[in-house]
């Protein structure tokens, strides 16, 4: 029997989480630009997954919808895990890793607790 309270604060606090970076992205703070250009892209990639994480945020939350939110958490676990391959590779390995790994196993949880419905029922 999974736990529905555990549940919706997982994904309450995912969804808040991609939300609020996708918001930065999208409107090109300082510090989100900063990394993305330390580690050598471009900085219109900012918009991009900016809206990407804000639509992840929002299918997170929509009824049913199963399909849409595994979609949703694979596009979360991509952007994530690559987001720390990138920190890596540029051997720019600090705090944002650390984040980037609790923001993935928060993904998986949540992911791990949401009820089982037939993914035909999208």
């Amino acid at each position: 029997m999974r736990n529905t309270k555990t549940c919706w604060i997982t994904t309450g606090v995912l969804g808040v989480a991609m939300l609020a970076g996708g918001v930065t992205d999208v409107t090109r703070q300082p510090t989100n630009v900063q990394v993305v250009v330390q580690l050598g892209y471009p900085v219109y990639l900012c918009t991009i997954l900016g809206i990407w994480k804000i639509l992840a945020a929002a299918a997170l939350f929509l009824p049913r919808r199963q399909r849409l939110k595994e979609w949703a958490y694979a596009g979360i676990f991509f952007n994530l895990t690559g987001a720390a391959a990138s920190h890596v590779a540029a051997s720019a390995v600090d705090w944002h890793v650390g984040v980037l790994a609790g923001l993935t196993a928060l993904t998986l949880a949540s992911w791990a607790l949401q009820p089982q419905a037939p993914l035909a029922s999208v």
